[in-house]
């Protein structure tokens, strides 16, 4: 298989919250925030290309589709559709793309699967011969979500999901739940979290140099591996603790790599412990194409 890092669109969101109860003067350490306590976020994306032409993508970031008004209070500087110039950009079009693996179904995840923002118009669902995998548990939240994340799903975002006939679910055995075509590569498995929102869906990928996993929002990026640190965002970060701890725990000594979502400077990580007895990544973008 060939591996891709494909970006997309950026945001810059509030690092207290991105932090959660670690105080800022610990987190600015690690990261710069403009005069609005905002930090840099990536909303990156993964591509796949099997051995027979299969092309899975996983994840769409948060796209395009934010009225003017709306991308500026979510801190998305750019007006063009990022994912689909980069993938452009790598000889790819989105009809060209067979499947679309979603973590979750929070806007800056799903939104990429989105056309860019029309006044007056609903944003219309791209990727035409994709089908789109997310976990059931995860689904059912987002079309009832709790009034503390419902901000984090946009109605019609998820209406056009429901109305889609691409939309398969997995349940938390990894099992499909509907009849589909063509499933998804042996190489591809998938672990289950709850502590940031019920039903998150991690994919690891079997590489032959070691599992890689796109650990979505249970690990943004490369200072979440610490295990007390966890965002505002995260629904039960006491959970979400005991999840990372046993997630690393495996993949530690197995040159396990982590593949992060929302770091603005690492794609990509190998998986190590310090001195300290305390997980941390080395960068390492040996797997990939680009």
């Amino acid at each position: 298989m060939k591996l891709y890092i494909v970006e997309g669109n950026t945001q810059k969101l509030d690092g207290g919250a991105m932090f959660g109860n670690a105080p800022k003067a610990l987190w600015s350490r690690w990261v710069e925030a403009d005069t609005l306590n905002r930090i840099d976020l990536a909303c990156r994306c993964l591509l796949v290309q099997m051995h027979d032409g299969r092309k899975i993508l996983l994840e769409a970031g948060v796209g395009s589709f934010f009225s003017p008004a709306m991308q500026q209070r979510f801190g998305v500087t750019e007006s063009s559709h990022c994912l689909l110039n980069n993938l452009a950009t790598l000889g790819f079009d989105h009809g060209d793309i067979d499947d679309v693996i979603l973590s979750h179904a929070h806007f800056d995840h799903v939104g990429g699967l989105f056309s860019s923002y029309v006044e007056g118009e609903e944003p219309c669902l791209l990727f035409p011969n994709a089908r789109i995998w997310l976990g059931e548990k995860q689904w059912i939240h987002a079309q009832n979500p709790h009034s503390r994340d419902k901000a984090s799903y946009i109605a019609p975002l998820i209406s056009a999901l429901k109305k889609s006939s691409r939309l398969h679910l997995l349940g938390d055995d990894g099992r499909v739940l509907s009849d589909v075509d063509k499933p998804l590569p042996a190489a591809f498995s998938f672990h289950f979290s709850d502590g940031h929102t019920p039903g998150l869906m991690l994919t690891e990928i079997a590489t032959g140099q070691g599992p890689l996993v796109f650990v979505s929002d249970m690990i943004p990026g490369q200072h979440w591996v610490h295990l007390p640190i966890c965002m505002g965002y995260d629904r039960c970060p006491e959970l979400l603790i005991d999840e990372k701890k046993a997630l690393l725990g495996r993949l530690l000594g197995c040159d396990g790599r982590l593949f992060f979502t929302h770091d603005a400077k690492m794609p990509c990580g190998m998986l190590q412990k310090d001195s300290r007895d305390r997980f941390y990544v080395k960068r390492d973008d040996a797997l990939f194409s680009n």
